[in-house]
């Protein structure tokens, strides 16, 4: 069958297009931009449609033909997020049901008890989405799942990193409420599935693991599969979700604005109340994957540095097309720029290498301290911080996070630039080239690039320039030293031991 799948650039939608691919579907990916899904590996195996859920007339192109649609769009994170899912849920209902769509399959939350009034804003709107694609006219299944264990995914990624890095914690009492938690293989499963359901059913499913526990039972059989101490735990009174979400964001890569509403989530008891979907998409031979079992898979991807996507790979709110800074020149308004250059006696593919590898846990190649400390000042004002590292230690894509910036460009061997999304007044770049040189060698090219949003804007740039010979002239010249190291390594001739 012809399948539409959104939200392909995000964590779920991202693994769910080759698994359709792999059962012999064919994919059409819904993006506001084709190039966001340029580079991933699965891209000439599907078709890119460009549309935008907002704009309902770029959509009948892309539901022509549909046979099965997922919807795994939501804007968690957001400002106005339940507002802006409501409507986007509308606008892809109408256009599957103009189209003759057969099946709609969503992905959603727990579903709040009847008449609970203290239900997050979050699983209020995941609910809400569910009822409108449901009255859509079109057989429609909801599957509700509370938190999904896999690498990469924000639950695992909080769990991870409340784990190890606190032996000892105080915690609110909402880490002893009941939970079923699920693999994302099982999720995935589930999701291919859905599509060959029965034209008949329209309705919820409850999905979760084989296992019902505590976030408290889940630290500790975290830290007993990844070969870590007990951690002593000090339930408190209960701390707000506001206060729970910086305690989260102050210890783990998710940003209080997704630690907020995940938090919110886990302070009611989230447990499968029926498992009627092993009726029409039966539990394996084998049985539902364990939560130690999902645990032993997510960290042997990260491990191994195969994690497929992450939560930060979701796509951000696109920024105002004008102006690049590929622009030849700026009309309109003043464009800070700060500009350096070296010839590394090295070849460009050497250069590249270490180009590519920037952040994460190689860091950015200048004055650690500096980077830290923006980074925590990012968080303290709501920003994502430099915490979400990267997915992959050498490789990039077109659309990934990067720390606190965003690969927006990449020409392998040639061009890096990145787009800021830490708290700015105003709006950043930084760009690297790798240039082919006289001799075999290369020449390296960094340019940032700030454009001020008022006064405010203009005033950061300036309390900030004063450092940026230290923070981007170092930055050049270690990318230089390091492509130089690299390449004479390679050259050296090896040494029997």
């Amino acid at each position: 069958m012809r399948c539409l799948v959104t939200g392909a650039t995000g964590y779920i939608g991202g693994r769910l297009a080759p698994r359709l691919l792999a059962e012999g579907h064919r994919v059409r990916c819904l993006a506001r931009h084709a190039g966001r899904l340029r580079d991933v590996p699965w891209a000439s195996q599907v078709e890119i449609a460009e549309g935008d859920l907002r704009r309902p007339e770029t959509l009948p192109p892309v539901f022509a033909g549909v046979e099965v649609a997922y919807y795994l769009v939501h804007s968690l994170g957001q400002a106005g997020f339940e507002k802006a899912d409501r409507e986007a849920a509308q606008e892809f209902a109408e256009a599957a049901r103009a189209a003759g769509v057969r099946r709609i399959v969503y992905l959603g939350g727990p579903e709040p008890a009847h008449g609970d009034d203290a239900a997050s804003a979050h699983l209020r709107s995941r609910a809400e989405v569910g009822r409108i694609l449901l009255d859509s006219g079109v057989p429609t299944a909801v599957l509700r799942a509370a938190v999904i264990i896999g690498s990469g995914s924000a639950s695992f990624e909080m769990l991870r990193y409340l784990t190890e890095r606190l032996p000892a914690m105080t915690t609110p009492r909402w880490v002893r409420n009941r939970i079923q938690p699920i693999a994302v293989r099982d999720v995935l499963r589930y999701l291919v599935g859905c599509a060959t359901l029965p034209p008949e059913v329209n309705r919820g499913f409850d999905i979760g693991g084989p296992e019902v526990l505590t976030f408290q039972d889940m630290i500790q059989r975290y830290a007993r599969v990844a070969g870590l101490r007990r951690r002593i735990i000090l339930p408190v009174r209960p701390l707000s979700p506001t206060l729970s979400s910086y305690w989260v964001g102050m210890v783990t890569p998710v940003p209080n604005a997704i630690a907020r509403p995940l938090v919110e989530s886990l302070i009611h008891e989230a447990v499968a109340r029926e498992h009627d979907i092993a009726t029409f998409v039966p539990d394996p031979p084998e049985g539902l994957t364990g939560f130690d079992r999902a645990l032993e898979l997510a960290l042997a991807r990260v491990r191994d540095a195969q994690v497929e996507t992450r939560w930060s790979t979701a796509s951000v709110p696109d920024a105002p097309a004008e102006p690049l800074p590929s622009d030849p020149s700026w009309s309109g308004g003043t464009a800070y720029t700060d500009m350096r250059e070296r010839v590394v006696d090295a070849p460009p593919e050497a250069l590249w290498r270490v180009i590519e590898g920037v952040g994460g846990e190689h860091g950015w190649y200048s004055f650690p301290l500096a980077w830290s400390l923006r980074g925590w000042l990012d968080r303290l004002v709501g920003g994502v911080g430099l915490r979400r590292g990267r997915r992959d230690p050498h490789r990039l894509q077109v659309g990934e996070a990067l720390d606190f910036w965003r690969v927006e460009e990449i020409e392998p061997g040639r061009l890096l630039r990145l787009r800021a999304e830490m708290r700015l007044p105003g709006r950043a770049w930084l760009e690297m080239r790798a240039l082919p040189a006289d001799g075999g060698r290369s020449r390296y090219q960094q340019r940032a690039v700030f454009l001020p949003r008022g006064l405010a804007g203009h005033a950061y740039w300036g309390a900030v320039a004063p450092f940026h010979a230290v923070v981007f002239g170092g930055m050049a010249r270690n990318i230089a030293r390091g492509a130089e190291h690299d390449a004479a390594a390679l050259s050296s001739p090896s040494v029997p031991r």
